[in-house]
């Protein structure tokens, strides 16, 4: 009798492995976010939650204090030595340096899904070096970009200088910002860009970079601040110079800091990205995948879109979800 429970039981194993989507061993995901940001920390949270809604063990790699490849890149490989990971999320600092360290790591097994920024142009669905990842789940930042121009251009009347404070040159959000802003200017024949800096992350940079294009232009009537540090360098310029109010403020990021700034009149407009949905999404689908490869095809790209906080909306009940924690 003994015998005939023991060889049940086996039977019992080996026909639940060969169901789709069984495993005995729990999934291992490692997340990897670009710098420490309210961004990053909300979307660790969607991370986290849709990782226990899995049963997945999951891995936070120690944050970048500062944005760049020379910065995250040790980082990762030394997380990923730590042992076998079956998903891998990560913000690439870098269109083209992370190519090749993420290649290597997908090549040892691993599925990656890039989450805010990608690697190349983003487009995975065409042969070429990066398109190894399941997807790019986040934001389009040519749209966001575009759709920034637009309302900062209603705010100024459609005409006069207007500015933009950005961030890092090679990371794919940034450029996509900048582009789409940039075009988005080129619509209205009254209003001239009147030029861009980057602050590479560091908010005192982007408050002396600001400050400095005030005092050279004068006639700027409306600032772009382009992420989360960039947006809140560039409010405290305007606001140290003695023209909040007068600058019209479009801001990318909803932080604590540009929520206040926004309920104080010192900004106009603030976009807020989706960063808990994005790391939910991210985990959602690579578990999706891991535990059904040959039936479960996962979008090449997944673009949870955004909100706009303005003066009339900032205190609605339903838009307190979109402030980063």
């Amino acid at each position: 009798m003994k015998k005939m429970v023991v060889a049940l039981l086996a039977t019992l194993m080996i026909a639940l492995v060969a169901v789709p989507g069984f495993s005995q061993a729990k999934l291992r995901i490692l997340f990897m976010p670009g710098v420490a940001d309210p961004f990053y920390f909300t979307m660790e949270k969607g991370v986290k939650a849709a990782a226990d809604k899995a049963g997945a063990e999951l891995v936070v790699a120690e944050y970048p204090k500062a944005w760049g490849p020379e910065n995250q890149i040790p980082i990762l490989q030394a997380t990923y030595a730590r042992g076998k990971f079956d998903l891998l999320l990560i913000a690439p600092t870098s269109t083209d340096a992370l190519k090749a360290p993420l290649k290597a790591i997908y090549d040892k097994g691993t599925e990656i899904i890039t989450v805010d920024t990608f690697i190349g142009d983003g487009d995975y669905s065409k042969a070429s070096d990066y398109s190894f990842p399941l997807s790019y789940i986040g934001s389009d930042n040519v749209l966001g970009g575009k759709q920034m121009a637009e309302q900062l251009a209603k705010m100024v009347g459609e005409k006069g200088k207007v500015f933009i404070e950005a961030t890092n040159p090679d990371a794919s959000s940034v450029q996509g910002r900048v582009k789409g802003f940039t075009a988005g200017v080129t619509e209205f024949p009254n209003m001239m860009l009147a030029g861009v800096e980057w602050c590479q992350d560091i908010q005192q940079k982007a408050q002396e970079q600001v400050l400095t294009a005030l005092q050279i232009n004068k006639d700027i009537v409306g600032i772009f601040g382009l992420n989360v540090f960039s947006a809140q360098g560039a409010t405290q310029a305007v606001i140290n110079a003695g023209l909040g109010g007068a600058v019209k403020m479009c801001l990318w990021d909803a932080t604590l800091d540009n929520i206040a700034n926004l309920k104080k009149g010192n900004a106009d407009l603030v976009l807020a990205q989706k960063p808990g949905e994005m790391g939910t999404l991210g985990v959602e689908w690579g578990v999706k995948f891991l535990k059904d490869k040959k039936n479960v095809k996962v979008p090449k790209k997944v673009i949870p879109g955004f909100m706009f906080f303005t003066a009339q909306n900032v205190n609605d009940a339903n838009m307190q979800q979109y402030i980063y924690q």
